[in-house]
């Protein structure tokens, strides 16, 4: 049984939620939150367990971590997976042989340790094409926003032409004018203004409507 006055440490940091905290948007208006950290020029260390510096590759060479090359430097990584993967295999069947037969034997110890160090050649040839996949994932996400912007603009095209269809259609459909109405916009302005003046000068004299008259008048000239 545990003892209960023992403190569980955990591996890794907790997240900085005190420090993400003092970034609130109170605190960077009134211009109380504190200055980020200087970047790192030289060297730093990750966890306080392994040391790193700002020149150094994302992916290092096996040789500057302390292991042994399996391959040659000029290869074909899928070939040397093949090759890694057919390896480990073969050593875990001979780790296998060893526990069944002679437990004792002090190549298992040697077995593991090439089991070992076939899995740190497969996880940095992995890590090697990680660039790439990084590319490769980035094209792929342009790639499908470049065809969803290309259908949205198809689309609205579409809609576009059909609302261009519909509106020459309802032009169409919108009647001519009427020869009652052509003949009405032809009657002269001075006939028209002179039945408007005689409509306010002889309307006290008798109720005849300005257009009889009009029409009267039209046929004594005549």
């Amino acid at each position: 049984m545990s003892n209960p006055e023992t403190t569980q440490v955990m591996s890794l940091p907790l997240p900085p939620a005190n420090y993400v905290n003092l970034y609130s948007d109170e605190h960077i208006r009134k211009n109380r939150a504190p200055k980020p950290p200087m970047p790192i020029l030289d060297t730093y260390s990750m966890f306080g367990i392994q040391q790193f510096n700002n020149d150094d590759n994302i992916i290092r060479p096996l040789e500057t971590q302390g292991f042994r090359r399996l391959y040659p430097q000029h290869f074909d990584r899928k070939k040397e997976l093949k090759k890694l993967n057919h390896s480990l295999l073969v050593n875990f069947l001979d780790l296998i042989d060893f526990l069944v037969h002679n437990p004792d034997n002090p190549r298992r110890a040697e077995k593991i340790d090439d089991l070992s160090l076939l899995f740190v050649h497969i996880h940095h040839l992995l890590n090697e094409f990680r660039p790439h996949q990084a590319r490769e994932t980035l094209r792929v996400m342009m790639e499908m926003q470049k065809r969803q912007r290309i259908e949205t603009a198809h689309r609205f095209q579409k809609h576009l032409d059909r609302v261009r269809e519909i509106i020459k259609n309802a032009f169409s459909t919108v009647p001519d004018q009427t020869d009652e109405d052509n003949k009405l916009l032809t009657v002269p302005v001075e006939l028209m203004d002179f039945t408007n003046e005689n409509a306010t000068s002889e309307s006290n004299q008798d109720h005849c409507h300005p257009l009889d008259r009009l029409m009267c008048s039209i046929v004594d000239n005549m």
